[in-house]
């Protein structure tokens, strides 16, 4: 029993002292390790790896059939970005859930979006969740799946690729995130350069 809850704290302060640590390197300035890379790749890979937690809560998972969009930046910080968005749309869920993930261009920029059911949320504490520590919602700060580092850590990396984050409260309960990213410059032949 005792081993069982050091066991579960010792955990917590692994995820805390890596959040730390991704927060902090995203917010280092330009990212040095540039690659071009597939948003709907990384949507593809997150939902895989997250198939167990989908499972367990019986979520209806949707991935709308948008473009394949190409974004240039780090890939590590990249990924991270989309592995936080989409285990928030699963871990603050309810049980019969749904999630929507989708990537769409829009003029020049790479847009992904993820919305989830779940509590109604004030879209005023809604603003505040890129706050570190910020979380809302009876859900929310209940959870011990979260330390209120993850919207921080996304707002962080979308600002170092030179894009924006936006949430909304949605008014049946839940939450949409949009991230919008500049689009990869592409060669004449329409493959990523």
């Amino acid at each position: 029993m005792l081993a069982g809850r050091l066991r579960r704290e010792l955990d917590h302060v692994d995820r805390l002292l890596e959040s730390f640590l991704m927060l902090a390197h995203a917010e280092q300035g330009p990212v040095a390790d540039q690659s071009t890379i597939s948003l709907a790749e990384l949507v593809r890979l997150t939902i895989e790896r997250h198939a167990g937690a989908i499972s367990a809560m019986a979520l209806d998972v949707e991935r709308e059939n948008g473009h394949d969009v190409w974004v240039t930046g780090s890939e590590t910080l990249l990924s991270r970005m989309v592995e936080n968005v989409i285990d928030n749309s699963i871990s603050h869920n309810q049980p019969g859930g749904w999630v929507r993930v989708g990537t769409a261009v829009e003029g020049q920029f790479a847009r992904l979006s993820v919305e989830n059911g779940g509590p109604v949320l004030d879209p005023d504490d809604v603003k505040e969740l890129t706050q570190p520590f910020r979380r809302v919602g009876a859900q929310r700060t209940g959870s011990d799946k979260g330390i209120g580092l993850g919207l921080a850590i996304v707002a962080s990396i979308a600002e170092v690729h030179d894009g924006t984050l936006d949430l909304q409260a949605l008014s049946d309960g839940g939450l949409r995130v949009v991230i919008t990213l500049p689009l990869a410059i592409r060669t004449a032949a329409r493959a990523p350069a």
